[in-house]
């Protein structure tokens, strides 16, 4: 009897919220959101990013393996500016507890935190893929990065209060390293100031206004659509004396254009990682951004 009272106290304790939520769940839309809460969480956290770095956020199903990571979440914290428009609102309504919900401490749209460019004036569906709320690819300016991580930090006091020293901790050490990574790279993004470029898609805004880059032609003429051939001959015909010292796509651009590009001008074809995991040695913040220059260097350097 003894062993049985035993033994139904552990099962219980094992049940207990206490045991269950021991770790705070963190559902991450992006892998970059995902690496930032890993930063700072720490062994705090348990951190599921919804896509991975060769997928297209714009393009993934609100299957029920999500749906079950968001109903246990105690944090979701995602691109927002309507990144997420096609999947985000059917995960939060079949699974989303009332923390992970707009208004909540558990909810977090990295655009709601930062300057967010190319607002459009007029939305409409003839335009392409338009964000209503502007471009929400804001991870690309490592500025941006800086603020999410106080961001984040706050959130997870607020959810979790009894870890709180830990993540401002931890926040503090992010935050040092990531200001030298950042004087590291201001040095080499001056370098490529000026630099002329040609894009896939127009993704890449922060990180062309961060690196003061030029953007001199899109590939696609419709946002979202893949270019036709007449408007490749169009693009041709402005980028031959143009200067341009690459053709920048993401790792889930198709790459048919930029290489057919490539080959009638001689502009370097370069897939930047665009987040975490789109290239292999882009295995986290530091390495996405240093990877991204390494790849810009080297198209100037050889075109």
């Amino acid at each position: 009897m003894k062993r049985t009272v035993l033994a139904a106290a552990f099962a219980a304790a094992l049940l207990s919220p206490a045991a269950a939520d021991a770790e705070v769940r963190i559902l991450a839309c992006e892998p970059e959101w995902a690496a930032l809460a890993e930063e700072i969480g720490g062994e705090d956290v348990t951190v599921h990013s919804a896509t991975h770095g060769r997928q297209d956020a714009h393009y993934i199903r609100a299957r029920p393996s999500l749906i079950a990571k968001v109903r246990r979440a105690k944090i979701l914290f995602c691109s927002g500016a309507d990144l997420e428009t096609g999947w985000l609102p059917v995960l939060l309504e079949r699974g989303g507890g009332r923390i992970v919900q707009p208004g909540q401490p558990g909810h977090i749209m990295a655009a709601d935190h930062v300057q967010v460019l190319e607002r459009p004036e007029v939305v409409d569906r003839s335009l392409g893929d338009i964000h209503p709320g502007g471009n929400p690819h804001v991870h690309l300016d490592p500025r941006n990065i800086a603020v999410l991580a106080e961001v984040l930090a706050g959130r997870l006091e607020q959810v979790d209060p009894e870890r709180a020293d830990a993540y401002r901790q931890r926040l503090a050490s992010f935050q040092a390293r990531w200001a030298d990574a950042m004087a590291g790279w201001r040095e080499r993004a001056a370098a490529l100031r000026g630099m002329k470029v040609i894009v896939y898609h127009k993704a890449w805004v922060y990180l062309l206004r961060w690196a003061e880059l030029d953007r001199v032609a899109v590939l696609e003429r419709v946002s979202g659509v893949p270019p036709t051939a007449s408007h490749l001959v169009e693009v041709l015909q402005q980028v031959r004396n143009s200067g341009a010292r690459a053709i920048l796509r993401a790792p889930f651009d198709p790459d048919d254009a930029s290489e057919w590009l490539s080959g009638k001008t001689g502009i370097p074809a370069v897939e930047l990682p665009f987040t975490v995991g789109g290239r292999p040695e882009a295995t986290d913040l530091f390495s996405l951004f240093d990877s991204t220059l390494a790849l810009l260097e080297e198209a100037r350097d050889r075109s």
